[in-house]
């Protein structure tokens, strides 16, 4: 059985997976996601008025978040989901089926040639991105109406075919609802968590029994933590997971410790050999190898055959007892052990979201009104195992001195344990947090261009994204619906973007791929005009 998967950055030549996927996906899993796609979207037009966006929406947040990459590897788990959306569709057509207009298959979801196809695979990717974000926020009881309606219409208006003008229609309002969706996420963490405040966490590794969560979801990272608070399990955050040391109402557990390893690309080497316990909240699993996969647990849409899986309750409580049992058989090390990121560091800081950078805004008008402060560069996204990654690390290496790093999502693990030293009495680099965090990136600036009274492309503000999957991918289109203008995009560009459709981002909003650092900093805008 072939395949054909084109969706991350790690793409087989930068074109599509055939065969086998480099993430690990097999044809069968790759085959039973894209089933998924297909069966939500004959919901999405079964459903159409009926009213029941918001009895439905946690189907489509489900379904949608299984197909992000490095998610779910378990095809059986993935067809038994896709039949029970198809049974959730023929309740609602009384049995009959539902034909879409312009997909005849699941295998005509992603398919190559012209601005049409792109443009769906666009929108249809865009969406899976914006589902897992959305179910973050509804684990933690928060849900928007136009965001449940959008993952629905969305996808009925993905299996329609349009004009180029009109699917470009479609992708601005989905950028727009997208952004909606990244401040419900915020609104909904810091809701429940507070305000993050800038924390430096250690990547020291105490001795004694502990458990390592990775993904994003924080809402798994408080039960987990209740839990371990009176076991004697420590808690160590890798990847992603990050940021939740910056939250006062997880800090407060005396259990989360520190942070383990680096991106989720070096999973095989970095978990192999540790006597702890792993628990993957979100899409974040390399395939485990044998000799640490009995130590591996996932929850939510994670899975991956073989692998234990810790299920949620009818109220959304999960029991991660057995996560602490094999902490607590592992043991842990006898004494602490001292680990570092990429480049050496073993310190990391973190909680610079918009509430601590704007709480300090006086002091960046003031740095860069005084000439201080000349340029902000944004360089976050997703990290990724193919080569050219080192591009992120020698940028902000090279940096000048009187300029600020903002970062967030994964990709920051290149760069995240340098010490760039400070600026106009703040630090050079500054963590704005996951990659659900773009939001806090979009309000300081906005409020630095209110401040200046410009826009936000006159700002002295370069934006660098590296992409890897489809949450990347929803945060650029919404970056685009806002008109943010002239974003280099690494370190290859989305093989599901045609030509055509590349020639209108080019021309409509200045998007560029990244070169080389020098050509790239010195192409930059220096100072405010």
């Amino acid at each position: 059985m072939g395949m054909f998967c084109f969706q991350c950055e790690q793409t087989v030549g930068g074109a599509a997976c055939l065969d086998v996927s480099n993430c690990g996906k097999t044809a069968e899993t790759s085959d039973a996601q894209d089933r998924i796609t297909y069966e939500l979207m004959k919901l999405a037009v079964a459903a159409e008025g009926t009213g029941r966006d918001a009895e439905l929406a946690v189907t489509f947040m489900e379904g949608l978040f299984t197909t992000v990459t490095n998610v779910s590897f378990d095809a059986d788990a993935c067809n038994q989901l896709a039949n029970e959306i198809d049974a959730m569709r023929r309740e609602i057509t009384g049995g009959a089926d539902t034909t879409l207009d312009a997909v005849s298959g699941p295998d005509q979801i992603f398919t190559v040639g012209g601005a049409e196809p792109s443009l769906r695979a666009l929108l249809v990717i865009g969406l899976r991105g914006m589902a897992a974000y959305a179910h973050h926020a509804h684990v933690l009881g928060f849900r928007d109406a136009s965001v449940d309606g959008w993952l629905i219409s969305g996808l009925a208006a993905a299996s329609r075919s349009h004009e180029v003008g009109t699917w470009l229609e479609l992708l601005h309002d989905f950028g727009m609802v997208n952004f909606r969706c990244l401040e419900l996420l915020d609104q909904a963490n810091t809701g429940s968590y507070g305000n993050p405040e800038p924390t430096t966490v250690t990547m020291e590794v105490q001795a004694g029994p502990f458990i390592v969560v990775t993904g994003h979801d924080l809402h798994d990272l408080k039960m987990l933590a209740e839990q371990c608070e009176t076991a004697g399990v420590a808690i160590y955050t890798h990847g992603e997971m990050l940021p939740g040391h910056a939250y006062p109402e997880l800090r407060k557990y005396t259990c989360l410790k520190g942070h383990f390893g680096t991106a989720w690309q070096n999973q095989r080497k970095e978990f192999l050999g540790v006597p702890g316990a792993f628990l993957f909240t979100t899409n974040c699993l390399m395939p485990p190898l044998p000799a640490y996969a009995p130590n591996i647990f996932t929850t939510a849409m994670v899975a991956h055959p073989g692998v234990a899986h810790v299920p949620a309750a009818a109220d959304g409580t999960k029991d991660f007892a057995a996560v602490i049992a094999k902490a607590i058989e592992l043991g842990g090390w006898s004494e602490p052990k001292m680990f570092a990121g990429i480049n050496g560091g073993n310190e990391l800081t973190t909680g610079f979201g918009h509430h601590a950078v704007l709480g300090v805004a006086d002091v960046v008008i003031e740095a860069i009104k005084a000439g201080d402060l000349k340029h902000i560069y944004l360089v976050g996204g997703c990290d990724g195992a193919l080569h050219g990654r080192n591009y992120f690390t020698d940028l902000v290496e090279q940096t000048p001195a009187d300029s600020i790093v903002l970062t967030l999502a994964c990709g920051k693990f290149r760069f995240n344990d340098l010490n760039l030293g400070t600026v106009g009495g703040l630090p050079r680099m500054l963590d704005m947090g996951q990659c659900n965090d773009a939001y806090s990136a979009v309000k300081v600036a906005s409020a630095l261009a209110e401040a200046f009274d410009i826009g936000i492309n006159e700002l002295p503000l370069s934006l660098v994204l590296s992409w890897y999957e489809q949450k990347a991918v929803c945060v650029l289109l919404s970056l685009l619906a806002l008109g943010v203008k002239n974003i280099y995009l690494g370190p290859s560009l989305p093989a599901f973007v045609s030509p055509e459709v590349l020639a209108v981002l080019v021309s409509e909003f200045g998007l560029r791929p990244t070169s080389t650092v020098e050509a790239d900093l010195a192409a930059m805008r220096p100072v405010l005009v």
